[in-house]
C-alpha cells in the first residue's frame, strides 16, 4: 500500500493534487518524470494527477513551466523545506495508544519543551528518554514547540515553511509519532504549538495562490489571507493542517500562536471555524481535544462558547499573570512591565485573570481588554507561567528568571539567599493558582543556562537581516551591539541547550524538590485545582509587602519584604497546619504565621 502526499491510503497509484488557481498549466515532477496535471472536477483552482509513487518517492510541482516547487501540503521534506517533497504513508506506523482518549485540561500541569534544546542530542527520540522524569515531576501535558519544517538545522520553529512536514533534524515524521506514542504510554497528553498567523521567509506559497494579502500587515511579514478573495481555500488549508496533526500524529491539543495577528473580518472567524471542525473530529474519534490560544487581546470571547457568541476555544495563555508575578519579584518595569509590580497587580490577576480588563495600558497608550465573568469562566481556561519561550528568549541575553534574580540579588556571606527565596515565592504563586500552570523546560530545577533567540537561515539575505535586526532592536534600549547574542551564530543555539548535569548540584536539587512538593500538594488538595474564580480572594498590604490568597480552607501566604512579617491567619489561635514551607524559618504560633523575608507557605485552617 502506498499513500498520497496528504496521507490518504491508495491501493495502486498515488493521487497528487495542488491548489494553483492562477496557473494555466501544472505538472507534477515525480521521481524525475514529468506528469501533466488536469483541472480537478468540482474543485475550482485545483489540479490533479494519478501516478505510481510508493512511500519515499520524491516529487515537486511546476507551475506554467517554472522551477520545481515543494508541495504546500507536503508530508515530508527530507532535504529541508526548499527541497523536493516526499510521499509518506501515515498508515504504516504502528501505534500502541489505541486506548488513549486524551486528557481534560482541568487539573492539568503543562511542560513546554523545545525539541532541539531539551536534550544534548536535540531530537525527539532523545526526548523520549526524559519522559519518565516528567511523569515523576508531576507533569500531565507535554507541549512541544513548533516542528513544522523550517530552513537550516536549528531555530525556534516559528518560521516554518513546510507546514505539513516535520523538521527532519528532529527526526522526521516517524520520530514525532514515536514521541507522541511514548507520551501516551506514560499517561502524558501532548500538545503541539502551531503557527497560522504567518509563514517563514523563503516560502513559495504565493506562487501557488493568494495565501497572503497586503490589506493587513504583521510584525513577521505579509498577513495570511483569511478574508479576501481566494480565502476559502486558505482557511481550508489551515483547518486541514490542524486536523492533520490531530489525526495523523495523535496530538491531544494545539497551542495556536499569536492569534491576535489573525486578521479576519468575516462573519465566522477562522478560530470559530477551526474550533467547530475540531469538535466534529473529537466527537467522531471519541477523544478529548484542546485548543489553546496565545493572545494579548484580553478578550474572553476566545474562550466563550460558540452558542454564547464566542469562538469556543478551550483556553488561552495569560500574559498578565506572568507580568504581574515577574515584575513583583524582579522589580523590572521596562516595556510592558510598566503597569505591573505592585502586589495589587498579582492580587487582581490571581482573582480575575486579566489585569488590563478595560483599564489604561501605559505600554499601549490606550485602554485595553475587558473583564472575565469569574462566576462563569473556570480558571483552568487560563494557562499561566513564570517562564515561557517568549518571556525568556525575547530578553536581550535570554536570561532565565533564576539568573535574573541572582544578578539583582547577589548573595552576601552570612545573609539569606534572597534570589532563591523569591524564586520559590514566584513559582509557589503560579503552582497554587486557580489556573492551568505551565513550566518551561528546566525551570523546575532553577536552570540558569540562557535560552536565547537562535536561527539558522540558509539564505544570506535573511541571515544578515535577522542578525542585524535583533542587535539593532536592543541597541535602542541601551544594549551594546556586540553584547546581544547573534542569532545566526551556532554558539547561541548551543548555549541554549539544557544542562542536565545541573541536577547533581545541591542548589538545583533543592529547587527541584520545591517544585515536586508544590506539584504533589496541588494533586493532593482539590482546593488548589478548584477552578471557581469567584471563590478566590486575595488580601495584601502593599507597604508591608505581604500577600495572602484564599483557596478554600487553604491560605497561600507570601512575604516579599526584606524583613519578617507576622500574619494572624487563624481566629482566636485556632489550630492550623503548615502544609508546605519555602523556608525553614516559617512557623505558626497560636494562629499567627511567621514568614521570613522572601518566603511562601501554604497553610491549612481548621
Amino acid at each position: 500500500m502506498t499513500a498520497d502526499p496528504q496521507g490518504e491510503s491508495q491501493h495502486e497509484n498515488s493521487a497528487f493534487s495542488v491548489w494553483a488557481p492562477a496557473a494555466s498549466r501544472v505538472d507534477a515532477e515525480i521521481a524525475g518524470q514529468q506528469v501533466p496535471m488536469t483541472p480537478a472536477a468540482g474543485r475550482p483552482g485545483w489540479w490533479a494527477a494519478d501516478a505510481p509513487a510508493p512511500a519515499g518517492t520524491r516529487y515537486a510541482f511546476r507551475l506554467d513551466g517554472g522551477e520545481p516547487l515543494a508541495d504546500p501540503r507536503s508530508p515530508r521534506q527530507p532535504d529541508g523545506p526548499q527541497g523536493a517533497s516526499q510521499t509518506y504513508d501515515h498508515a504504516a506506523f504502528e501505534w500502541s495508544d489505541a486506548g488513549w482518549r486524551g486528557s481534560p485540561l482541568g487539573g492539568a500541569v503543562v511542560y513546554e519543551l523545545h525539541p532541539g534544546t531539551f536534550t544534548p542530542q536535540g531530537t525527539l527520540d532523545a526526548a523520549i528518554g526524559r519522559l519518565d522524569y516528567l511523569v515523576s515531576l508531576g507533569v500531565t501535558v507535554v507541549e512541544v514547540m513548533p516542528v513544522a519544517a523550517f530552513p537550516g538545522d536549528h531555530g525556534w520553529g516559528y518560521d516554518g515553511i513546510g507546514l505539513w512536514a516535520v523538521h527532519e533534524p528532529y527526526g522526521g515524521p516517524d520520530a514525532l509519532k514515536r514521541f507522541v506514542d511514548a507520551c501516551h504510554g506514560r499517561g502524558l497528553a501532548v500538545f503541539l504549538d502551531v503557527v497560522y498567523n504567518h509563514v517563514g521567509p523563503g516560502n513559495h506559497l504565493d506562487s501557488f495562490g493568494p495565501y497572503f494579502t497586503d490589506v493587513y500587515t504583521t510584525p513577521w511579514g505579509p498577513a495570511v489571507n483569511l478574508d479576501q478573495a481566494g480565502s476559502d481555500e486558505v482557511r481550508a488549508f489551515i483547518v486541514g493542517n490542524a486536523l492533520m496533526w490531530l489525526r495523523d500524529y495523535h496530538f491531544d491539543g494545539l497551542r495556536l500562536d499569536a492569534v491576535h495577528a489573525l486578521q479576519d473580518h468575516r462573519a465566522v472567524h477562522i478560530l470559530e471555524e477551526l474550533a467547530a471542525a475540531v469538535d466534529v473530529f473529537a466527537t467522531a474519534s471519541g477523544r478529548s481535544i484542546v485548543l489553546v490560544a496565545e493572545s494579548d487581546m484580553n478578550n474572553p470571547r476566545l474562550i466563550t462558547a460558540r452558542q454564547a457568541g464566542g469562538y469556543g476555544l478551550s483556553a488561552q495563555w495569560n500574559d498578565d499573570f506572568h507580568h504581574a508575578v515577574h515584575a513583583l519579584v524582579t522589580g523590572e518595569r521596562q516595556g510592558y512591565y510598566g503597569d505591573f509590580g505592585p502586589i495589587a497587580a498579582v492580587a487582581k490577576t490571581i482573582t480575575g485573570a486579566y489585569f488590563h480588563d478595560g483599564i489604561w495600558s501605559s505600554f499601549r497608550e490606550r485602554t485595553h481588554g475587558r473583564p472575565v465573568d469569574t462566576r462563569e469562566v473556570p480558571g483552568y481556561r487560563f494557562v499561566v507561567f513564570l517562564q515561557d519561550h517568549d518571556q525568556v528568549g525575547n530578553r536581550a541575553a535570554g536570561d532565565r528568571i533564576a539568573a535574573t534574580l541572582r544578578a539583582a540579588n547577589p548573595r552576601r556571606d552570612g545573609q539569606p539567599d534572597r534570589a532563591a527565596g523569591l524564586l520559590r515565592v514566584a513559582s509557589g504563586l503560579v503552582l497554587t493558582s486557580p489556573f492551568t500552570p505551565m513550566l518551561f523546560m528546566g525551570e523546575e530545577w532553577g536552570a540558569d543556562t540562557p535560552w536565547q533567540y537562535f536561527t539558522d537561515h540558509t539564505d544570506p539575505f535573511f541571515a544578515e537581516a535577522v542578525s542585524n535586526g535583533r542587535r539593532s532592536e536592543f541597541a535602542a534600549y541601551g544594549w551594546g551591539f556586540a553584547d546581544v547574542p547573534d542569532p545566526q551564530d551556532k554558539e547561541t543555539f548551543l548555549r541554549s541547550k539544557l544542562d542536565w548535569d545541573q541536577l547533581s548540584a545541591d542548589e538545583h536539587e533543592s529547587v527541584l524538590g520545591w517544585y515536586r512538593a508544590l506539584l504533589a500538594l496541588r494533586r493532593a488538595r482539590p482546593e488548589l485545582t478548584d477552578p471557581r474564580l469567584d471563590r478566590v480572594r486575595a488580601d495584601y498590604d502593599e507597604d508591608a509587602r505581604w500577600l495572602v490568597v484564599h483557596r478554600g480552607a487553604l491560605r497561600v501566604a507570601a512575604n516579599l519584604a526584606e524583613t519578617s512579617v507576622e500574619l494572624p491567619l487563624a481566629a482566636g489561635g485556632a489550630p492550623a497546619a503548615v502544609l508546605l514551607a519555602s523556608d525553614p524559618g516559617i512557623a505558626l504560633k497560636q494562629g499567627t504565621l511567621v514568614l521570613p523575608p522572601a518566603s511562601l507557605a501554604v497553610v491549612e485552617l481548621p
